[in-house]
């Protein structure tokens, strides 16, 4: 059987360019809840259609618990094992382990364990990628980030209220 083909002069699909490359080591680097994130993508490369982030999660690291209210976000784990959060339940996620947290649902992430963690995660639509570029230090290399000072909790509050974003910590017992 033989297909009809275009030749690729007459199909604009052969030459149109526009893809978005981030060489390995690249994209903004910053600390962000005791975490050091590289976006790797910012919705105002993606049309607005998603942010994605290299992150590594320190022993003790990861945010608040907090809720989207108009982002999903995605998680993959790379490495190590993390404490997810899913509204009042927990559970362990691990390398190689899929999490899709969708808008409205309350969670969190906690390295608990005694090695940094590596995850990629996404945002859709994009939007609190850019965020994290506009309100948090750049990260040092060679150092790690300390906890969060107060001047980052404030960019934290800020964030949240750009983002439409909650933060919602367990309550006292």
């Amino acid at each position: 059987m033989s297909l009809p083909l275009q030749t690729p002069g007459e199909d604009p699909r052969y030459t149109k360019r526009g893809a978005l490359y981030v060489p390995a080591g690249e994209g903004p680097t910053i600390w962000a809840a005791g975490d050091v994130y590289t976006i790797k993508a910012t919705a105002s490369q993606t049309g607005g259609r998603f942010g994605f982030i290299d992150a590594s999660v320190p022993p003790g690291g990861g945010p608040e618990a907090h809720v989207h209210n108009d982002h999903d976000e995605t998680f993959f784990l790379m490495s190590g094992e993390l404490e997810f959060l899913d509204g009042g339940d927990t559970f362990t996620a691990r390398a190689g382990d899929f999490i899709h947290v969708p808008r409205g649902t309350r969670h969190r992430f906690k390295n608990n364990g005694l090695h940094a963690v590596k995850m990629i995660f996404l945002f859709t639509p994009g939007g609190p990628d850019e965020g994290f570029i506009d309100l948090f230090p750049k990260a040092v290399p060679g150092e790690l980030p300390g906890p969060p000072t107060e001047e980052q909790i404030e960019r934290m509050m800020t964030m949240g209220a750009r983002t439409n974003t909650d933060i919602l910590p367990d309550l006292p017992q």
